[in-house]
């Protein structure tokens, strides 16, 4: 076994390995959204919508006791 068929082999293998982690993100992604966990299309329209003025996609109540905080 050369060096040309080791390097034949391990590029199939982590093409494969690649594939695997790609649909399984997907599965994961399909199944949180489905859940109700997160609403990924708000997140994609975040370059569309990049106006100084435009609401937060997610309500941080942290951020809203840290300003009060700083307020004292």
């Amino acid at each position: 076994m050369d060096i040309r068929e080791l390097q034949g082999y391990a590029s199939f293998f982590m093409t494969i390995f690649l594939v695997v982690i790609l649909y399984s993100y997907i599965v994961y992604l399909y199944k949180s959204e489905k859940k109700g966990e997160k609403d990924y299309e708000k997140y994609g329209n975040i370059a569309l919508d990049d106006e100084i003025t435009s609401t937060p996609i997610e309500h941080n109540p942290k951020s809203q006791s840290e300003k009060k905080e700083l307020n004292k």
